[in-house]
């Protein structure tokens, strides 16, 4: 198919779901909801015929990679749990980008035509949330069970439902689901591809820098941080693993830098391990991790209104497509 008869081809479908014709033949602006029905139909055809389907494998891909690096260490100890959190978060907030972010500005031009015929902006992001939550779903059933496979230890309680794989599973969803409305935010701000394209380069690392984690935050930073994703989506993982209970391998490991020494021989042949483990631990819990059904709870809503957020902008921004000169 030739790119022009491609975009013919959709414009004839946006104009079925905005002008649909009655039985005598008169077209008339279809409704909110009608007009949500036709547009998930379109965007499950294009998963489908348009192989948009291969965020699905990708996501595994991801995941595989993941596995390997902080697979062993992540929920074991609390050195492991605090990178592996942020590779989990990482991955989501990867997988949510790319899932969005050229969609709506890949096809501007047509919604900015058929916006002036009846098109409902509302109607038209809501296809795209309800589409990309199934996307999300999908992608974090994925990660699990490749993580699941890989040998990744799980806990086996939860906090909120009672299942950690239930609420873990909220967690991932919700972080993938917040960066994906973000990025679809972003896709309907821009005009082209290309400057999407270039954005979310500047997006992964701000979510990187700021997640509070590869680099230590104070002052104006820190509070920068609570505007992120990563920050509160690493808060609710260290939150579900029971991170202050978990031991920690710091103590341990410095201590044995200093092995070829006889005395500090002696001492790691007639010390208990475990112990160092867990003494280097209480001195590393972090009070945002503890581990309290409200805590899991407030990181959820947080993580919502920011995808709420995120979709009310890209709204406004798209409201206003009329007005685009470009």
């Amino acid at each position: 198919m030739s790119t022009g008869e491609s975009i013919e081809e959709k414009i004839k479908e946006i104009k079925e779901a905005v002008l649909p014709e009655t039985e005598s033949g008169q077209t008339r602006h279809a409704g909110r909801l009608g007009q949500i029905k036709i547009y998930l139909g379109k965007l499950f055809r294009i998963f489908i015929y348009e192989k948009d389907w291969k965020v699905l494998p990708m996501a595994a891909v991801i995941a595989v990679m993941v596995a390997y690096v902080v697979g062993p260490n992540m929920f074991v100890n609390m050195e492991g749990t605090r990178i592996g959190s942020l590779a989990l978060v990482c991955v989501c907030i990867w997988n949510g980008f790319f899932n969005s972010i050229q969609v709506v500005c890949r096809e501007r031009a047509i919604i900015k035509r058929e916006h002036r015929s009846g098109l409902h902006i509302s109607s038209y992001i809501a296809a795209h949330m309800i589409y990309q939550a199934l996307v999300c779903i999908c992608q974090i059933i994925i990660s699990l069970a490749v993580y699941w496979f890989a040998g990744m230890t799980f806990p086996t309680e939860g906090l909120v439902t009672g299942s950690f794989l239930a609420d873990i599973f909220i967690t991932l969803f919700l972080i993938t689901y917040a960066s994906d409305m973000m990025a679809l935010m972003v896709s309907c701000i821009v005009h082209t591809t290309t400057s999407a394209m270039t954005v979310m380069p500047f997006l992964l690392i701000v979510q990187l820098v700021f997640a509070g984690v590869a680099f230590p935050l104070k002052g104006f930073p820190a509070r920068m941080s609570d505007l992120t994703v990563s920050k509160w989506g690493i808060y609710a993982v260290c939150t579900e693993a029971n991170y202050n209970n978990l031991p920690s391998t710091v103590l341990l490991k410095e201590i044995e830098m200093f092995d070829e020494y006889p005395v500090v021989q002696v001492f790691l042949d007639n010390v208990n391990k475990a112990d160092l483990e867990m003494l280097g631990a209480k001195y590393l819990q972090n009070e945002n991790y503890e581990y309290e059904v409200n805590n899991i709870i407030k990181e959820w809503k947080i993580l919502l209104a920011f995808a709420l957020l995120y979709v009310a902008v890209g709204v406004l921004f798209l409201e206003f497509i009329d007005h685009d000169k470009r």
